[in-house]
């Protein structure tokens, strides 16, 4: 995995951490010197990749998180403030993949990916967002990075509210950048193609598992580590330079 040095010293969150390219995230962050606090639901993963990151020499804070409870984001940013103090890294990279046809009318599933998807992001941002601005005033790199998809632009069958809830994040990206740039926090809105995490495990409609699983068989997906070593390279550049949005895709989706 990719490291940079001049990460080293930072102060981050990544939410999602518990797998995919939130946990791949963290463990560059860490790799490059960089404390970090990792923020999901599940605990025990959270505890196990904080002892891999402190056993490999690198700091970590396991936080139990639920990005659609305010009073969950609330307790988790209290805790990482009073360990780690403001924070000048922020990762939104927790996401929820539910595609269903609109028409099976599944509400459930609906608030559930615009609750994680949008809303969480919007809640956790609004956490950590005075570190942000506190680190750029102090003359320091303040960045900002919500993970999107590709899906926020190219439409897919039956991924319509997914496809909408990446659509609002990736604009949300856009707003804010006007808002926090003139006061040196970074935005940048990453979209990845057909990526190799859990985000397939959560379909329950055989045919859509299907269909997602000849897209891997018919060309290499990205890894998560070549998302995450992608955050790498847009957090280490120099102060006054923002990349403001990047689309990745595997070769063979393009």
């Amino acid at each position: 995995m990719t490291s940079y040095d001049n990460l080293s010293g930072r102060t981050a969150v990544v939410t999602g951490a518990a797998s995919g390219m939130g946990a791949a995230t963290a463990l560059m962050l860490a790799s490059s010197g960089a404390r970090v606090a990792l923020l999901a639901r599940r605990q025990d993963r959270l505890d196990d990749l904080a002892a891999k990151i402190i056993a490999e020499g690198g700091q970590a804070l396991a936080v139990a998180v639920d990005v659609t409870d305010p009073a969950s984001v609330e307790a988790a940013a209290a805790r990482v403030h009073e360990a780690y103090g403001p924070v000048d890294l922020l990762v939104n990279s927790a996401g929820v993949m539910l595609p269903n046809p609109v028409t099976d009318g599944r509400a459930d599933e609906w608030e559930r990916m615009i609750g994680t998807n949008l809303t969480g992001v919007l809640r956790v941002t609004r956490a950590f967002l005075p570190g942000l601005v506190a680190a750029a005033e102090d003359g320091r790199v303040a960045d900002l990075v919500n993970i999107s998809s590709i899906g926020a632009h190219v439409t897919f069958p039956n991924y319509a509210v997914y496809g909408a809830t990446k659509a609002a994040l990736t604009h949300l990206s856009a707003s804010l950048r006007p808002e926090l740039g003139p006061k040196g926090v970074r935005v940048t809105n990453i979209e990845p193609g057909l990526t190799d995490t859990e985000l397939g495990d959560h379909l329950d409609n055989p045919e859509l598992s299907d269909q997602l699983g000849q897209m891997f068989t018919a060309f290499q997906a990205l890894s998560a580590e070549e998302v995450a070593d992608l955050i790498g390279y847009v957090a280490s550049r120099p102060r006054h330079v923002n990349l403001r949005q990047v689309v990745v895709l595997p070769t063979g989706q393009a």
